[in-house]
């Protein structure tokens, strides 16, 4: 259909926003403000550690259940190859970790605004992934201190950007399956 060429083509469909046109906004301030504080957060609480607790050292908070115990992770998440010892190891697990944020972080442009539950999730999770590259760059290693234990059963000991990553992780997986999304109701 042809419409005069006094008539505006009002028929046609819209053209799709341009991603890259001035202006478009990546991350609600919400999100970045999720990001700092968990960053904040976790560089604070491990300079405390550092500071109160030497190396190796633990202090019981709950008996039978938590201690707070100053350890260093040279390896990965939940202590992967922290007993690996390989040339470049610091900086192989740097270059690990900055590859896995900026995929995260592009990942997160790709989400609605909509989609609060995945964004918030992602925003947990590169704040800590943020916050444990921070101690990698600078230091080579993760200080982690939180201890949880069960008998004479430890679970890796973990810090506050690693339980930001399991939370936001959380989220992504139940944003994914369903869990938390608003369903616009059926017309009838």
């Amino acid at each position: 259909m042809t419409l005069p060429p006094e008539m505006p083509d009002t028929l046609a469909p819209a053209a799709p926003p341009d991603p890259a046109a001035p202006g478009r906004q990546y991350a609600h301030p919400l999100e970045l403000g999720t990001m700092a504080a968990i960053v904040a957060l976790d560089q604070l609480t491990k300079a405390i550690v550092r500071v109160v607790l030497p190396v190796g050292e633990s202090r019981r908070i709950i008996p039978d259940f938590l201690d707070l115990t100053h350890v260093h992770n040279t390896g990965a998440a939940f202590g992967l190859l922290n007993a690996a010892d390989f040339p470049y190891k610091p900086m192989v697990m740097i270059g690990i970790a900055a590859i896995a944020l900026v995929a995260i972080a592009a990942y997160a442009t790709q989400l609605g605004f909509h989609e609060r539950m995945a964004r918030f999730g992602l925003a947990l999770i590169l704040g800590g992934a943020f916050g444990n590259l921070i101690d990698r760059a600078i230091a080579g290693y993760v200080v982690d201190f939180v201890d949880v234990y069960w008998g004479n059963t430890h679970f890796w000991a973990f810090n506050v950007a690693d339980s930001a990553i399991t939370m936001g992780a959380l989220l992504v997986l139940l944003d994914m399956i369903g869990i938390g999304r608003r369903h616009a109701s059926n017309p009838v």
